[in-house]
């Protein structure tokens, strides 16, 4: 379960924002909206967060953020090769942080336990490095590496962690992660923290058709096909039934991994899903290119959201209502809100121009953060807790009304000269 996200100096974020997914103790909707942690000093995190902002205000930035974390953790030790850099992004308009390290931060629970991992980095090396792991009231580090001089560093080790540390140390390049290279060395300690981070995080980028592949594997079993029509029927796209069928071709997709953004291509045989629609008047059958981008972009969701409900994960979406009518996007954040349907506390973080879901009965205050840029052109991250807004006050005018901030502020339309006048 993820309880913070901190990022700096990466791509149009500046200074460090925090995305807090603690929850507040605003008691409003806590049955269904906030899941258990076991923790006394944050007894409830939220399931679900909504980010909005004006285009170029950041918010992509900031969820990309997290799944670059992600993809550094799980390359680093295995894909990025010796002298390799990465393509980090920093801010570029200040000279100063220009230069200096992109930094990440994230605050999860693992086996009711609270970690909290950090590290910061380069293009050319890892900087900085921690873990703090909080068994009690007071975190225990176990674990630390800071960048001293040419490819030199200073580690301390806890008494807690056991295994070949010197191993570990000795075999961890520059530019690859002590965690990585650790749980790649089989640490026992510190394998779950990597797959934690590494298998909980899925990330659904703007724009990116999201790849049907995992849905249509789903299909091969006759529960998983039974929930993706059940899936698709409440969701009222008139599908009566959906199968797969093999089909050749090339298949192309990108992957953003730690390196930079990826494509690969191949010709292989893979499984096509077919839909069925039936009417009074007949039925007929159509392939998953003949639908609408909508079903399409839904049908491709529906792994993810499905996977991530069943084992408790966090599903990242930029722009999640693409192509999606907001009645059903309330209702696929309605999924994770409801805990018969999320018994293992997933986690839904989204971005969204949609203000018809600044609603009461969708969100609690704590769940609406807003991102603006400021005179230096910096993102900053905030909440709607912010503001203090009353509990019946109306979000969605006031967010239009510019009360909350991160609206785009038009200048007058330049009048067009007349013709002939000079």
């Amino acid at each position: 379960m993820l309880l913070e996200f901190r990022v700096g100096n990466y791509r149009s974020i500046r200074d460090e924002q925090v995305l807090n997914l603690v929850a507040s103790g605003d008691k409003e909707l806590a049955s269904t909206h906030l899941a258990p942690t076991g923790l006394k000093a944050a007894p409830h995190a939220l399931r679900s967060v909504v980010v909005y902002g004006p285009n170029a205000s950041g918010k992509s930035s900031l969820l990309r953020a997290l799944d670059y974390m992600r993809a550094v953790v799980a390359e680093s030790a295995t894909v990025i090769q010796p002298g390799q850099t990465y393509n980090v992004p920093p801010f570029k308009l200040d000279a100063a942080t220009a230069q200096q390290p992109t930094e990440f931060e994230v605050t999860f629970l693992l086996a009711g336990v609270r970690h909290q991992y950090a590290f910061s980095m380069t293009p050319q090396r890892i900087i900085s490095e921690s873990l703090l792991v909080y068994r009690s009231s007071k975190p225990t580090q176990l674990f630390s590496r800071q960048h001293v001089e040419g490819d030199g560093y200073d580690y301390e080790f806890s008494t807690y962690l056991t295994g070949p540390r010197k191993l570990w140390q000795d075999s961890t390049r520059p530019n690859a992660l002590f965690l990585s290279m650790a749980a790649q060395l089989n640490s026992e300690q510190l394998s779950p923290v990597f797959n934690w981070i590494v298998r909980n995080i899925t990330f659904l980028p703007a724009g990116a058709t999201v790849l049907p592949e995992f849905t249509t594997a789903l299909l091969e079993s006759e529960q998983g096909r039974a929930s993706i029509r059940d899936f698709l029927s409440a969701a009222d796209i008139s599908i009566a039934d959906v199968q797969a069928v093999p089909r050749k071709g090339m298949h192309a997709q990108w992957v953003m991994s730690a390196s930079g953004l990826q494509a690969s291509q191949e010709e292989r045989e893979f499984m096509m899903p077919v839909f069925e629609h039936s009417t009074p008047r007949g039925s007929a059958k159509f392939e998953l290119h003949d639908e609408s981008e909508g079903t399409q972009r839904l049908y491709g969701l529906i792994a993810p959201v499905l996977d991530c409900l069943r084992d408790g994960r966090v599903l990242v979406v930029d722009e999640l209502d693409g192509s999606l009518h907001t009645l059903l996007v309330r209702r696929l954040v309605t999924m994770f809100q409801t805990p018969e349907l999320n018994p293992n506390g997933a986690q839904l973080i989204f971005s969204t121009h949609d203000t018809s879901l600044l609603d009461h009965t969708l969100f609690r205050r704590d769940q609406i953060w807003f991102t603006e840029k400021d005179g230096d052109q910096a993102t900053r991250l905030y909440p709607l807790t912010d503001f203090s807004p009353r509990k019946q006050e109306a979000w969605e005018r006031g967010y239009l009304a510019g009360r909350y901030g991160a609206v785009p502020f038009f200048s007058d339309w330049p009048v067009p000269a007349k013709a002939g006048v000079h």
